[in-house]
């Protein structure tokens, strides 16, 4: 299969398709997300990759091995609304995108569990106001 043809549906299959430490970091992501959403936060695959969303788009896990996500190595956690994010640690990377702003893992081990729940309670603050809702 060509690797522009992939149309991955499910979580199997996606760490079918990773590499051993891709999938690790994937999965380390995944778990810190999904204890740090709410309730009415999903997770679906969406371009191939691991999306989260309240009442909007909130962050998406890209590894490199899944094409089109823009990084040769490692494994993408990206902020949909990055750019009105309060980051005062600057731990994410603005690079060349106006909105989404990211940090690259290539290690497990390069996981900071503090810093990504803070900027995720930072991005569901900013998913709250798109409706207004101020619950947590």
């Amino acid at each position: 299969m060509k690797q522009d043809a992939i149309k991955i549906k499910s979580l199997v299959q996606l760490f079918e398709l990773l590499p051993e430490n891709e999938r690790i970091i994937v999965d380390v992501l995944r778990q810190i997300i999904l204890e740090n959403l709410p309730e009415r936060c999903k997770e679906k695959i969406s371009y191939n990759v691991p999306f989260f969303y309240g009442n909007k788009s909130i962050c998406l896990i890209w590894p490199s091995t899944v094409p089109r996500g823009g990084i040769k190595k490692g494994v993408m956690l990206a902020f949909w609304y990055g750019n009105r994010l309060r980051d005062v640690d600057q731990y994410l990377t603005h690079g060349n995108n106006k909105q989404i702003f990211y940090k690259i893992f290539f290690t497990p081990e390069e996981i900071d569990e503090t810093g990504i729940v803070k900027i995720l309670k930072e991005a569901l603050r900013i998913d709250n106001l798109f409706t207004g809702n101020k619950k947590k």
